[in-house]
């Protein structure tokens, strides 16, 4: 079986959406595929893809051939910077620092309330009474 990835366009008349799929080679472009790995949006300014390049090497490591559309997509998502999960040696201590203020602030005010309700509390049994 020939795997190819590939582009299957979605969207509608004049906005066209694509989506990075694995798929047999034999089958048409718009049929079954095994595995979405991505999307394109040529109408979308900045950012207009993501491809989840882990996959990719799954794929790829398998046998799987891009089209020349999703090779350049990869070859443009492995050349930005990647962004998201930090590596605990780059968290400062200044951040730890001021997260555990904002904590310690949070748990006072919490407090605070706390004590105050059961005095509200006791003040309609009296009236009650």
């Amino acid at each position: 079986m020939a795997v190819k990835m590939r582009l299957r366009r979605m969207g509608s008349r004049n906005a066209p959406f694509y989506r990075v799929v694995i798929q047999d080679g034999r089958r048409a472009p718009t049929g079954r595929f095994i595995e979405t790995i991505g999307w394109y949006d040529p109408k979308q300014e900045g950012n207009n893809f993501s491809i989840n390049l882990d996959r990719v090497e799954y794929w790829s490591s398998s046998g799987a051939q891009p089209s020349d559309t999703v090779a350049s997509l990869i070859k443009k998502a492995r050349s930005l910077p990647v962004t998201g999960a930090v590596s605990e040696d780059e968290v400062s201590e200044e951040a730890v620092e001021a997260e555990t203020a904002a904590d310690g602030a949070l748990e006072e005010s919490t407090v605070e309330a706390v004590e105050e309700a059961p005095d509200k509390e006791a003040g309609k049994e009296s009236e009650e009474a």
